[in-house]
């Protein structure tokens, strides 16, 4: 078992630190925000995430996991650290290496004091080449060592999908990391030794590579079944079922999950890693059209929504689900937010109902939203009853699925007007009263 200092108790290193420490390693989660810390050591989840709670109640419990702010005592404590910072969008849409260069820094200093070689292993979303050309180089001149000979250097990146984050820790469709050193791979290997797919032992900037690759053909596939649902509901045609006919060709391995026409995709990493591959594409003289494309369309499926409430003619709105997608209290690029923050600046009057930002209010978890603020007045806008959503709004406006919410909506569909982005029935097409979005 390996001793390992996370750096960020955001979405991916408390989740990470919490799987770690219950496997069994000995971990030190390290932020700067110090309600994080104190969250942590309380054996309590800054995030709301399915099983979470229970994983990191009992890692804090048996004396596995702890949390700190200080970085240097951290990385003294332990054999390596997993560099887990948040990569948001610059001005530019390049991707924003500011934590990630600040967090190397700190690294570099301790390990400028350590005895040993020390592996630093990031698994931050970041673009080709950036390992070599931004940590690497920022690692030797905190620390005034070589990287891959008085300390090592990976990159392991994650493909964890909020909400169902525990599930793809401990099976994961796709494992792959770089290595610089033996010690760094021969870590990497001991933590996913137990792990139901093939391990993919590549070189740094590929493995960076095959992370964009992956969100950005997320990002991709959404949009691609979007724009066939648009076109195929203008020619009579049910959306869903022609990709639902398409997606059972599983020869090529097409995921389900996105190749359904509905609403934008959003959330902490698609947006903004769509973005970052662009802007790298620019940078480099290479033509992405599809990527120029892809949140161009994502835009305009929210704008395609807009205009549907306005349609109805109602001024109440109901809006079911306000996260990025059900099962997390996350509202970072939230399409279904942009939504309604549009919505509100043209008047209307705006409720919501959704049981994980309710829940993530009501306890104060310290990182509600994580800093989205588009939505004013939030808290005030939630209602904790689906009936009473229904009761007081002119048109129900059905963004996110909840098992709960099903009946009493199919039960309105005739006689209130209902845009439904998700759809809640896949019997109902588009008629008087009730609009799907694709189909």
């Amino acid at each position: 078992m390996a001793n390992i200092s996370v750096f960020g108790i955001g979405y991916v290193g408390v989740v990470s630190a919490a799987c770690l420490a219950d496997d069994g390693h000995e971990v030190v989660a390290v932020d700067v925000d110090p309600n994080k810390v104190s969250t942590v050591n309380a054996g309590l989840s800054p995030i709301v995430e399915n099983g979470l709670d229970e994983i990191l109640a009992r890692a804090v419990a048996s004396g596995r996991l702890r949390a700190t702010t200080d970085a240097r005592e951290a990385v003294l404590a332990t054999d390596a650290s997993f560099v887990c910072v948040g990569t948001p969008s610059d001005d530019s849409g390049a991707v924003g290496l500011k934590y990630v260069k600040l967090a190397s820094a700190d690294i570099g200093h301790a390990i400028a004091a350590k005895a040993g070689v020390h592996s630093i292993i990031v698994r931050s979303t970041i673009v080709p080449g950036t390992m070599d050309d931004v940590v690497i180089p920022e690692l030797e001149k905190s620390s005034g060592l070589i990287a891959g000979q008085d300390f090592g250097v990976g990159y392991y990146p994650e493909f964890l999908r909020e909400s169902t984050a525990i599930a793809d820790y401990y099976d994961p469709g796709l494992i792959v990391f770089g290595a610089l050193d033996p010690k760094t791979a021969a870590i990497l290997e001991e933590i996913n030794a137990r792990m139901p797919v093939e391990r993919n032992v590549v070189t740094l900037r590929t493995a960076e590579a095959v992370k964009y690759a992956s969100n950005s053909w997320r990002a991709v596939k959404v949009t691609f079944a979007n724009e066939i649902g648009n076109i195929a509901k203008a020619a009579g045609v049910d959306g869903q079922q022609v990709m639902r006919l398409i997606c059972t060709d599983t020869k090529v391995n097409i995921s389900p999950y996105f190749m359904r026409p509905g609403f934008a995709f959003g959330g902490s990493c698609l947006p903004k890693d769509v973005r970052a591959l662009q802007y790298l594409a620019q940078k480099n003289g290479v033509p992405s059209p599809l990527l120029d494309s892809v949140l161009v369309a994502n835009a305009a499926q929210i704008d395609r929504a807009e205009k549907m409430v306005a349609n109805s003619g109602g001024r109440s709105v109901g809006l079911v689900g306000i996260a990025f997608k059900p099962g997390t209290d996350d509202l970072r690029e939230s399409p279904l937010a942009e939504l309604a923050s549009r919505l509100i600046a043209k008047g209307h009057d705006l409720k919501i109902y959704d049981p994980f930002v309710t829940q993530a209010v009501t306890s104060g978890v310290s990182a509600i939203g994580r800093g989205n603020d588009v939505v004013p007045d939030l808290a005030h806008r939630l209602v904790d009853d689906i009936d009473d959503l229904i009761a007081g709004s002119d048109v129900i406006l059905v963004g996110n699925r909840y098992d709960e919410t099903i009946a009493p909506l199919n039960a309105v569909t005739e006689f209130r007007s209902v845009v439904d982005l998700t759809r809640i029935n896949t019997m109902l097409r588009s008629n008087g009263t009730y609009e799907g979005i694709c189909w």
